[in-house]
């Protein structure tokens, strides 16, 4: 079946909003946005349609809003999964994701998507976990599809890998999304285009942190990895796509611009010192660098995420930055939302979704994992017994024929 208006789209622990922009951009429509960061809120607000956007605790929101949302989307926090944190599987941050199933059971869609951290997808830690979300999907009476997306091959100009969990109510198929291999990498260069010049209006949200030389310098072949100066903010290739910008980002964890070499120049200063390095020689004197170096803007680190240009951040410095830095890239977004479009019409809404609060799907989830791996065990050891069984007559047989 084909929808008469545009699918309608609930979405929750949505920060400020990057999905939701992907989203909007397909054709959705955003009836419910949800998020426990007042400030992301704000931000969401100001240039969102969303129909309803409210700030709190997911577990005490009021879901009537959202009820009779085609999609569920979302990207629920990171920490206890991520590198940057302490991938701590007793981390309560971690639980979100049980939060986020619980509220496709309750809110019912057609279709669901999850975000979240690379992680999650490919980390041994965190294996058991993914065999217990599609579980509990299948539980639920979805489909699944488990992806790993990279945002720099869907138009964004930073190399930003994210696990995405898509669901389908009944048993229908999901495709697997591939990127436009047409698409050309967009390096920070040309990102930087999209704005005004470093310091006047549209770029002017600075940095305060200084830049200074690490005294015990980190190297790697490349000057853009390793660590040539203070904190984990390292200089960016201009002529790359980005890495990955953390949420830290607003003192010296905030990427690093040689502006010289921005406004074309060919003089870098930072290879000249990594080959210094590099060849044996000491790392400079501590003290602020007399160079062209400086941190990252806000709004450069908002283009690098993928947002468009004049968004009216709410907050200040490091809250800004953090809002950037957790949210996921709008066109990356778009790309999963036009590949849902694709396929919510094949939803089976005769299949019923059980109404199930955490707690019972993770102990569901658990037990199917665990009865799985009984059954598998258990046709393991009759596949043995039934080759020894066979060795044994093929023995006798032998032995019988030889006498």
């Amino acid at each position: 079946m084909g929808f008469c208006s545009k699918p309608t789209v609930a979405t929750f622990y949505c920060g400020a909003g990057g999905l939701d922009i992907g989203f909007e951009r397909a054709g959705f429509e955003i009836i419910f946005a949800n998020d426990i960061d007042p400030v992301a809120v704000e931000t969401h607000r100001r240039f969102s349609k969303a129909r309803v956007a409210v700030a709190g605790d997911v577990h005490n929101v009021d879901l009537r809003p959202a009820a009779g949302a085609d999609v569920i989307i979302g990207g629920p926090p990171c920490q206890g999964f991520s590198v940057a944190g302490k991938m701590d599987p007793h981390d309560l941050r971690s639980r979100h994701v049980w939060t986020f199933l619980s509220l496709v059971s309750r809110l019912k869609p057609k279709a669901f998507v999850m975000e979240n951290v690379k992680n999650l997808y490919d980390n041994e830690r965190w294996a058991d976990l993914r065999e217990d979300l599609l579980a509990a999907a299948r539980i639920l009476g979805y489909s699944t599809r488990l992806s790993l997306l990279n945002a720099a091959n869907f138009g964004t100009p930073q190399e930003r890998s994210r696990m995405f969990l898509m669901g389908l109510r009944g048993d229908g198929l999901i495709p697997e999304i591939d990127p436009d291999p047409a698409s050309p990498a967009i390096s920070v260069r040309e990102a930087f285009k999209r704005l005004p010049r470093f310091g006047e209006p549209g770029n002017n949200t600075f940095c305060p942190a200084k830049i200074t030389p690490a005294a015990k310098p980190v190297l790697r072949r490349s000057p853009y990895a390793g660590m040539l100066f203070n904190g984990a903010g390292r200089p960016l290739d201009l002529e790359r796509p980005s890495t990955t910008l953390p949420a830290s980002m607003g003192g010296n964890r905030t990427p690093i611009i040689e502006q010289n070499m921005l406004e074309g120049e060919h003089d870098s200063w930072v290879r000249k010192y990594h080959a210094h390095l590099w060849e044996g020689g000491e790392p400079l004197p501590m003290g602020r660098i007399d160079g062209p170096l400086r941190r990252l803007t806000v709004e450069e680190a908002a283009v690098l995420q993928g947002f468009p240009v004049g968004v009216n951040w709410a907050g200040q410095g490091s809250a800004q930055f953090r809002q950037i830095g957790n949210s996921v890239p709008p066109p990356l977004a778009e790309a999963v939302a036009r590949h849902v479009m694709t396929f919510i019409s094949d939803a089976d809404e005769g299949v019923e979704v059980p109404t199930m609060d955490e707690d019972e799907l993770i102990y569901a989830a658990v037990d199917a994992r665990e009865q799985y791996l009984l059954w598998a065990l258990t046709k393991t050891l009759n596949l043995a017994s039934k080759s020894r069984n066979s060795d044994e007559v093929q023995v006798l047989d032998e032995a019988a024929n030889a006498s």
